[in-house]
């Protein structure tokens, strides 16, 4: 896959009563595509629909439901030319929303939840796979969240992964990395991550971070509503462009993209 010339942001479409950050605001289709719309208006690069919630703790929903919640949403934007990203562990999810029109998967497990994603995978090359550090589902992934080196460990995890992956058919030209953040990780392990993102990009795939709004960022600025993580939210995206990273994952998309068009301009 070709290196964008800029970071990339991309939108959170959460169609759920219970995300942790916005759980609710777009619940429904009617406020799922008018949110869109303000985020297509602002100038996101891709849109990432989702309609299971994945916060610490959260319970899995039925695939029945979650089909439900994004694939008329999906099949919209596309319609309205929207760049969309399916938030997913389902391969049958996954699939429904590339009949419609996504053309990335975006996959918090990387395949591991779901037998089947590698094969859908393999079978569309033209689908862009967003390969997540992870090691459990949201309910009990933070008794997990041990490592001796969490850089090295989150490394080789990842590079397992890709190894799987490839080995059941998928081109590595689709996949990009996600290190996890907020996932089986406490605040010191995202936070190291996040410092030696560098040694995630060496594995040589575009990675992308998603830290909008998350608790560790709270803890530091002191910040126990999500909304007031935002301007936090935004010094690591500025960081993150400068390094270079593919993409972020955020819930505001104009203060984002402004602060990736400075450090462009600054290191053009």
């Amino acid at each position: 896959m070709a290196k964008s010339e800029r970071t990339l942001v991309m939108g959170v479409l959460n169609v759920t009563p219970d995300s942790f950050a916005d759980g609710g605001r777009h619940f429904g289709f009617e406020k799922a595509i008018t949110r869109a719309k303000e985020m297509l208006a602002e100038g996101v690069d891709i849109i990432d629909v989702g309609g299971e919630s994945t916060r610490p703790g959260a319970e899995r929903i039925s695939s029945e439901i979650e089909r439900d919640r994004v694939i008329p949403v999906v099949s919209e934007l596309c319609a309205l030319g929207a760049t969309v990203s399916i938030d997913t562990t389902r391969a049958e999810i996954a699939g429904a929303a590339i009949a419609v029109g996504a053309t990335i998967v975006n996959d918090i497990s990387g395949g591991l939840a779901d037998p089947k994603m590698a094969k859908l995978i393999a079978d569309h090359p033209t689908i862009q796979f967003v390969v997540m550090h992870w090691r459990g589902e949201s309910k009990n992934m933070q008794a997990r969240a041990t490592y001796t080196d969490v850089v090295q460990e989150v490394r080789n995890e990842l590079s397992e992964r890709v190894a799987s992956l490839v080995d059941q058919g998928v081109n590595p030209e689709q996949l990009v990395l996600d290190p996890g953040i907020g996932f089986a990780k406490n605040s010191e392990h995202n936070w190291e991550l996040l410092r030696n993102i560098d040694r995630i990009q060496l594995l040589g795939f575009p990675v992308l971070v998603g830290v909008s709004r998350k608790r560790f960022l709270g803890d530091l600025v002191g910040a126990e509503n999500p909304d007031d993580r935002e301007f936090a939210t935004l010094a690591i995206t500025t960081e993150m462009a400068r390094r270079g990273v593919w993409a972020v994952r955020t819930h505001s998309v104009k203060p984002q993209l402004d602060a990736i068009k400075v450090v462009e301009e600054l290191h053009q």
